[in-house]
């Protein structure tokens, strides 16, 4: 989970704009803070918490120079962003004109894009997933992993992509779905 310390060293505590978050998804007390670094080409790392529980419910860091916008919305809030943002009719993944979002699942993840973005350094857009294994399953891939010579992360990320290239094949090669005509009474 993300918490203000998260946010305020990962902008050294620099911050420029601060306001009530406009929406309803977070509650009454949700306030927003931004960091921007006053360039038109340049970044900004925004957070929305809660003034009074102190709850983080959202982190995004704009990368303008490279069109890269990156989220972290709690999961226990998720649901409730995404219904206003229908209600509102926003595009949920819009962050500007033609960029999207990416949504981020992993906290850290998040931090590490944040930090690297606020010092201008090149950093791993690809996204890290939680993964939960069992011991005696760890056991088994961190096995397979040595036979095969690379890293257990290796081994995640290629079963990852096998997966998803396999699902997508999957999805091109499907039969469109036929509808049953209803009789007329």
């Amino acid at each position: 989970m993300i918490i203000i310390k998260d946010f305020m060293q990962t902008v050294d505590y620099r911050i420029t704009e601060g306001s009530d978050y406009g929406w309803n998804c977070f509650g009454p007390n949700a306030y927003r803070l931004d960091s921007w670094n006053q360039e038109q080409d340049g970044h900004n790392v925004s957070m929305v918490f809660d003034t009074r529980t102190q709850v983080v419910y959202q982190m995004s860091a704009y990368d303008y120079v490279n069109e890269r916008a990156y989220r972290w919305i709690n999961p226990e809030y998720r649901s409730a962003h995404d219904n206003e943002s229908e209600d509102r009719g926003v595009i949920v993944d819009q962050a500007w004109d033609d960029v999207n979002y990416t949504d981020l699942e992993v906290a850290e993840d998040m931090l590490e894009k944040a930090r690297a973005i606020v010092a201008e350094e090149d950093y791993d857009t690809r996204v890290q997933v939680p993964v939960e294994f069992t011991d005696q399953e760890m056991l088994t891939y961190m096995k397979l992993a040595h036979e095969l010579d690379i890293t257990f992360n290796e081994l995640v990320e290629r079963a990852l992509r096998e997966a998803i290239s396999a699902y997508e094949e999957d999805l091109t090669h499907e039969k469109p779905k036929k509808h049953k005509k209803k009789k007329k009474d």
